[in-house]
């Protein structure tokens, strides 16, 4: 290593932990001291601005504690300001079950950061519908096969994450899990809903986009030895029109003059 890469080495270690990394030497302290808080507040000023809940749940003297760490352990993989969260999250999933510093974050830390993370991440998404992949098709829900919005996560978390505020704190997983479809819709709006286990199964069916509407009805309704399919049929119809009205669905796959499916 040269002289000029062992000076940047602990450079920039000092940076990420300069209670426990001395400063280069020759380095004026109030100087360092200034560029070392910069830096940082640079990090928790994007880390926060997605995070708001789980900062204002643990407060500020533990959600700076746990951001310093994540600063001093992390290695991102990106360049960008706008991954940073992301990077946050990846870390926070891997760090937590070993948490160890005297305040231990609550356990639910992790299933809230993400919820309140996706929503960024579909905000930013590229997912766009190709020009052909779905028509309006009004009463062809059951027929055709349902094309979701492209921008959209399925998401199952063993916490009502959203209930859960400085006031809400869950002690122990639910004993249900909460469903929540998040899409973008087409005026660039990211929206949350909660969903039913019968509306999410219907909903992860739809995401292969090879089942109609009453193929995916019909495999729920054998799911759940109901014995009337039709009664799972006609409210499965139901929940589908209220989908396409929120905007999760967007229309039906499209067909060719041969009547062959539009990929």
């Amino acid at each position: 290593m040269s002289a000029l890469q062992s000076y940047q080495r602990q450079f920039t270690r000092h940076i990420r932990d300069p209670l426990h990394v001395s400063r280069p030497k020759g380095v004026n302290a109030r100087r360092m001291g200034v560029y070392t808080e910069i830096v940082f507040n640079n990090l928790a000023e994007v880390v926060t601005a997605c995070f708001p809940v789980c900062r204002s749940i643990l407060g500020v003297r533990l959600w700076n504690r746990l951001l310093r760490r994540f600063f001093i352990e992390h290695q991102c993989t990106s360049p960008l300001f706008r991954q940073i969260p992301e990077e946050f999250l990846r870390w926070l999933e891997t760090t937590q079950e070993h948490e160890t510093i005297k305040e231990k974050p609550p356990a639910f830390l992790y299933s809230l950061a993400h919820y309140e993370w996706i929503e960024m991440a579909l905000a930013f998404s590229d997912a766009v519908a190709g020009e052909h992949d779905a028509e309006s098709a009004p009463g062809e829900l059951l027929v055709r096969c349902p094309v979701l919005a492209p921008a959209l996560a399925l998401l199952c978390y063993p916490y009502a994450v959203h209930r859960i505020n400085k006031r809400h704190q869950p002690e122990h997983p639910d004993d249900q899990p909460t469903h929540i479809v998040v899409f973008r819709r087409a005026d660039d709006i990211v929206k949350f809903i909660v969903l039913n286990p019968v509306s999410a199964r219907l909903l992860a069916l739809l995401t292969t986009g090879e089942l109609s509407g009453e193929q995916a009805l019909r495999q729920i309704a054998a799911e759940m030895q109901h014995p009337k399919p039709q009664v799972v049929i006609a409210g499965g119809l139901e929940i589908m029109e209220g989908l396409r009205a929120e905007g999760v669905i967007i229309g039906v796959l499209a067909v060719t003059n041969k009547g062959e499916k539009n990929a």
